[in-house]
């Protein structure tokens, strides 16, 4: 049974470094043939986790792969210090074998990015998730399901740095250390609660799910955009955004390293007209950005030139409902939908021990009340949640009830 409580007294042990001690990291094309063949040898599935330099670097790349098996002990590898298909040998070990991960989807892409695909997917912490618990990181499953605490502290580190100290290489190790025996807690766990079916299927999801589609306007997730009111100044936020990430992109660096969002909307909020002006708003007096500061008021003052038919809306059109705090005045019955949906799938969620937003996800519970089909009956609801993505054990558990509450009128 899933939860947040331990039965018993329970002993936890805290765990500073690998069994084996830290593996030399592999960064040769020797080192990485002598890595493979200890792989190949193990048995079993293989935990997989990747380091990356999210805040420090562009590009979300791989800068180190942790890998466990038993029987094979824990390899660490530099995919930068390899050629390009320079981890062909590990594809051929990797590509044909089950992985477990924890929050598998953070680290499919980079690994995607190097030809490392693998066949079948288990991933703790989707498993936690699904049987029930509710502190789901990796240190806290692993004391609480396996009584050790990990030595943490390293993941927001700049793993692009070279060479990466001891430290953080204990700690990367220490990350696949578990991952394993906590599978096959989870695993027993999720089949006593009669859910490893709908976790196989969520796995699987996760493992084929594509790329996701490119934002239309991704310069309107800046963080504080909510405070700039006007197409003109929402026309600087777009211009300073679109400038900053082609510099990130040259230097690769993060782009909030490059100009952080707040300076964005500062500089829409104040619009200077001078270079003296914009040095004197945060950040922008700052030495880097001095030196930078002609090119951002050059780009301020081009959106402060742009004909009226050229500024953004003040409105995103995202294509898809509008916010909900607004339906009870533009659709009154949508509104009455949504709120017997939402009753009715916290209620089953909970009965369940499962996060509601696991059960059905809540953009497609929104978009279903919004404009909902012409036939609601169950068998026509089933089939439009699978159309739009639902697992087949989340159709079965959720298209009565939707069904039901698609009838909802207000009033």
């Amino acid at each position: 049974m899933g939860g947040d409580g331990l039965t018993g007294q329970v002993t936890v042990i805290p765990l500073h470094e690998p069994r084996d001690g830290v593996p030399d990291v592999v960064a040769d094309d020797a080192a990485l043939a002598r890595a493979c063949e200890r792989i190949a040898e193990g048995t079993g599935a293989i935990a997989v986790d990747t380091e990356r330099a999210s805040g420090y670097r562009y590009w979300p790349k791989a800068y180190l792969i942790q890998i466990r098996r038993d029987g094979a002990g824990t390899h660490l590898i530099d995919p930068t210090a390899l050629d390009d298909g320079g981890l062909a040998p590990l594809a051929e070990i990797l590509n044909d074998a089950p992985w477990v991960l924890h929050a598998a989807s953070q680290d499919l892409p980079c690994l995607a990015e190097l030809d490392l695909y693998p066949a079948a997917l288990f991933d703790t912490e989707l498993a936690a998730r699904l049987a029930g618990y509710h502190r789901v990181a990796l240190g806290t499953m692993v004391e609480q399901l396996l009584g050790y605490q990990l030595e943490k502290g390293h993941s927001a580190a700049d793993w692009s740095t070279r060479p990466l100290p001891a430290a953080w290489l204990n700690y990367a190790a220490l990350d696949v250390e578990l991952l394993l025996p906590l599978r096959d807690r989870l695993h027993d766990d999720l089949e006593q609660q009669g859910k490893l079916g709908w976790a196989e299927q969520e796995f699987e999801a996760v493992r084929t799910a594509p790329a996701p589609e490119p934002k239309a306007e991704p310069w309107r997730r800046t963080s504080g955009i909510h405070k700039i009111r006007t197409p003109r100044a929402l026309a600087t936020v777009r211009a300073l955004w679109q400038a900053r990430d082609q510099l990130a992109r040259k230097r690769d660096r993060a782009p909030g390293r490059v100009l952080p969002d707040s300076a964005i909307i500062a500089a829409a909020s104040a619009d200077p007209r001078t270079v003296e002006q914009l040095r004197a708003l945060p950040v922008f007096g700052g030495k880097m950005q001095r030196r930078l500061s002609s090119m951002w008021l050059r780009h301020i003052q081009a959106a402060r030139s742009l004909p009226k038919e050229e500024l953004p809306s003040a409105a995103q059109n995202n294509g898809g409902p509008p916010p909900t705090n607004r339906w009870a005045d533009r659709d009154p019955d949508a509104a009455a939908r949504l709120a017997a949906a939402r009753t009715a799938l916290t209620e089953l969620a909970e009965r369940l021990q499962l996060p509601v937003e696991n059960l059905l996800l809540p953009d497609l519970v929104r978009r279903l009340c919004w404009e909902p089909p012409d036939d609601v009956s169950p068998d026509a609801i089933a089939a439009e949640l699978a159309v739009r993505g639902a697992r087949p054990w989340q159709v079965e558990q959720t298209a009565g009830l939707l069904s039901e509450a698609l009838r909802s009128r207000a009033g």
